[in-house]
């Protein structure tokens, strides 16, 4: 028996990285689970990794910059598993080119991280929760950052999303907490993910030693670890817990924030 059988899960963002890690938890702890993602090459691969394994899963794709996506995510994973659960709100863009000050970040590239980062949280919650409600509970985990307590240099919008996403976070809980719907939210640190591997210039493997050695565990951490506390939020072992984050850094929030010196800045 898993903490999740007969549940139906949705995760944004969950062909790949954090996402992908949060999905193959909740995978094996009993979910059939729906993965909604800009990448249909990942997507498909995620879904056959899954079934090969015995268990049930769809892909949808989903350009979540576009306003009009989550609604048809909604309707087509409740069409093809008939319901969900579970609702991991994950996906997130932090473009390579886009770390820059306030001056030099353009109105198209705020918008889009905005947008994918924060308002498909806030789409994808509307269009869940209803379903939520009919089935009497539900869950919803909201991917933060550690960048939504204390921010890096040149991040603008990526920090002002993940800060809005807490807030945004504590406040759905208070409106939905009667329902026994319960609003979370994990802060990750930094995380072996093509999001991070794909803003390194340099020798990627060097330079995530580089980064663990700003970490007190002394390494970056790995998305499974991002997936077992999302399938802990989201169990029945959670049940009294709605409207809060856990910070899953390694110890970094606990030290007070990065050295960037090893940033590089």
């Amino acid at each position: 028996m898993g903490d999740h059988d007969n549940k139906i899960a949705l995760v944004t963002g969950g062909a790949q990285g954090i996402g992908k890690g949060i999905v193959d938890v909740l995978s094996s702890e009993g979910a059939q689970v729906c993965i909604a993602d800009i990448s249909e090459e990942h997507g498909i691969k995620a879904v056959s990794e899954i079934e090969k394994l015995g268990r049930k899963a769809i892909y949808v794709q989903a350009n979540f910059e576009n306003s009009e996506e989550p609604k048809k995510v909604i309707e087509e994973c409740v069409s093809r598993l008939g319901n969900i659960s579970i609702l991991v709100n994950n996906v997130g863009i932090q473009p390579s080119t886009s770390y820059k000050n306030i001056e030099e970040t353009s109105e198209e590239v705020w918008d889009a991280i905005i947008n994918v980062n924060l308002k498909s949280y806030f789409l994808m919650s509307k269009y869940s929760i209803p379903f939520m409600r009919r089935n009497g509970e539900g869950a919803i985990v909201n991917i933060a950052s550690v960048q939504g307590l204390q921010s890096q240099k040149l991040v603008p919008p990526y920090a002002a999303s993940k800060g809005a996403v807490l807030s945004l976070t504590r406040q759905m809980s208070l409106d939905y907490i009667k329902e026994n719907i319960r609003i979370n939210a994990i802060c990750p640190g930094t995380i072996n993910t093509p999001m991070v591997t794909n803003s390194i210039s340099g020798n990627i493997n060097e330079s995530l030693k580089l980064f663990g050695k700003d970490i007190p565990i002394g390494r970056v951490g790995e998305p499974k670890e991002i997936g077992q506390v999302a399938s802990f939020l989201c169990s029945d072992k959670a049940s009294f817990i709605s409207g809060e984050y856990i910070i899953v850094d390694g110890g970094i929030m606990a030290k007070g924030g990065w050295d960037t010196e090893l940033q590089g800045e």
